[in-house]
């Protein structure tokens, strides 16, 4: 196999130019999409949303957004294209809006998940979450509970050396690998974990 140069991945807002990027991963990564006008009402008329998406040589490979409600930024989506799972990409878009809820003075972060997605909940204790509760019968498809999952504060002193240590172990790891030699991983077995938490729409 031709080894391939380090992919580059930048974190930028989301944009209306984006949306037919998200819509599709949206559709590969949730069985109860958000409708597809969603992301613009949210670009366009919610002064609590902020949206960020993942980049690779231009292309959206992830994204994920908050509502600021008060001082508690809540995680309303996150997903990761299939294909780039399990390369830290999840781990660099997490960080980012982490980053982003504490630039809007925000003074924990919440989420909900499914239960059974124990992939996720690993990832968001990794950067700090912790179980706080249950939503019953929480997700529409299946009627599975959602947990949720809320930070310490995201300004004291454990949560920035947690979030210190995690940039810089993140900084120096290897770069992603790309879609085409995790289609080829899978080949052998390798099976992606699901990168992905959706808050159900009223």
């Amino acid at each position: 196999m031709v080894a391939r140069p380090p992919v580059r991945l930048r974190v930028e807002p989301m944009t209306l130019d984006d949306l037919p990027a998200v819509h599709r991963i949206e559709q590969a990564s949730f069985s109860v999409p958000w409708p597809d006008d969603a992301y613009r009402s949210e670009l366009q008329t919610n002064r609590l949303a902020s949206y960020l998406v993942v980049r690779s040589d231009g292309d959206v490979i992830a994204y994920g957004g908050i509502w600021l409600m008060v001082d508690e930024a809540h995680v309303t989506t996150f997903a990761v294209d299939p294909a780039w799972r399990r390369q830290r990409v999840g781990e660099t878009l997490l960080l980012a809006l982490l980053d982003l809820a504490i630039a809007r003075h925000a003074r924990e972060a919440t989420l909900e998940v499914r239960l059974s997605n124990v992939p996720a909940r690993r990832l968001y204790e990794k950067y700090g979450f912790r179980p706080v509760g249950l939503r019953p019968r929480y997700y529409s498809d299946n009627g599975e509970d959602a947990l949720i999952m809320t930070t310490e504060p995201l300004t004291g002193a454990a949560m920035r050396r947690r979030l210190t240590e995690l940039r810089a172990a993140l900084a120096a790891a290897p770069a992603p690998i790309g879609p085409a030699e995790v289609a080829d991983a899978h080949l052998d077995g390798g099976v992606p974990a699901p990168e992905t938490s959706k808050r159900e729409l009223p």
